[in-house]
């Protein structure tokens, strides 16, 4: 956990459904009457930066979701174009967190390409366009590796713009990271992030997160195939469970090796239905589709053949509550 954090929550309980905690009921939604009252937004907020997957679909960018608390945005992974959907974000739905020199931190949950070919975007544009502050990076091992080696490849664009005329900071592209292990990692600011254990195939190390604050309980579940007892226990009637999924009946068209894959590293719209009818999420939120010709309607109509709650199929730039 950051070292100057000060949690104002419980430690963290063993995996295993806990009982609804009632009075922490009550206090959001006083919190959501005020905000309301005072004409803004909840207090936090989910902006889906990216909900695609390494198929280069113009309209979904690689996996990134921010969770943006009291004007602060955290993001969830970097997958590509990820600086400039934050920028969209900010420009069109009015959210300053966004802007790029304000992005300073960030929440790996694996080294996938596809959830990382952002970060070095990450580390630069907002350092070329403002950003005093070094990067934090939170991430499983191998985070550092990656980090020192992507500074080393982008040394002489660093040189040039901190000792040519641009006379940049020397601050704002440095990385500070944090290589995590399972439980809180990070508790300052009224927000707790604790990081979930989650089995992605051969992936020797991957997380999903749960972000808490006082007006939200969010989850999200990165790369995973079931089982995930991590997810069922962080959730339990949370407010938004964001989990990735593939369309079982895409799979149905594919090869025996693309099924054997999928089924070692992600979760089926049926093991999502599954998931969510146990975890009680207010709001399920499907991102990460590996969906082919699938359509939002027919993915919606799998998930809910086994599920009877609310279910979203996750778009670039729009926002949840």
């Amino acid at each position: 956990m950051d070292s100057t954090s000060r949690s104002k929550f419980p430690p963290n309980r063993k995996w295993g459904l806990a009982p609804p905690d009632y009075t922490r009921m009550m206090l959001k939604f006083l919190a959501l009457i005020c905000t309301f009252a005072a004409g803004g937004w909840p207090a936090t907020q989910l902006v889906m930066l990216g909900s695609g997957t390494p198929q280069a679909d113009p309209e979904r960018s690689g996996p990134a979701v921010a969770i943006v608390h009291e004007g602060k945005a955290y993001l969830f992974d970097s997958g590509p174009g990820v600086v400039r959907r934050a920028a969209a974000a900010a420009a069109r739905l009015k959210i300053a967190g966004l802007q790029a020199p304000r992005l300073n931190i960030v929440f790996l949950t694996h080294l996938h390409s596809d959830h990382t070919l952002g970060l070095p975007d990450l580390i630069f544009s907002p350092w070329v366009l403002g950003r005093q502050e070094s990067l934090r990076v939170y991430g499983p091992k191998g985070t550092r590796a990656m980090t020192d080696h992507l500074i080393q490849a982008w040394k002489e664009d660093i040189r040039i713009r901190t000792t040519g005329l641009e006379r940049g900071n020397t601050m704002g592209y440095k990385v500070v990271v944090t290589e995590i292990q399972p439980g809180i990692v990070f508790a300052q600011d009224n927000i707790e992030i604790a990081a979930l254990p989650v089995h992605h195939g051969s992936v020797l190390q991957a997380f999903g997160y749960k972000i808490s604050t006082p007006d939200k309980v969010i989850v999200i579940s990165g790369d995973c195939a079931p089982p995930s007892p991590a997810i069922l226990q962080a959730c339990n009637r949370c407010d938004l469970l964001v989990h990735e999924v593939y369309s079982t009946r895409f799979l149905e068209q594919r090869s025996l090796q693309a099924v054997s894959y999928a089924r070692q590293f992600h979760t089926s719209a049926t093991e999502v239905a599954a998931i969510a009818s146990k975890s009680k999420p207010r709001t399920l939120v499907l991102y990460h589709l590996l969906t082919g010709p699938t359509t939002d309607d027919e993915l919606v109509a799998e998930v809910q053949s086994a599920y009877e709650g609310k279910v979203v199929v996750a778009r670039d730039l729009e926002v949840y509550q």
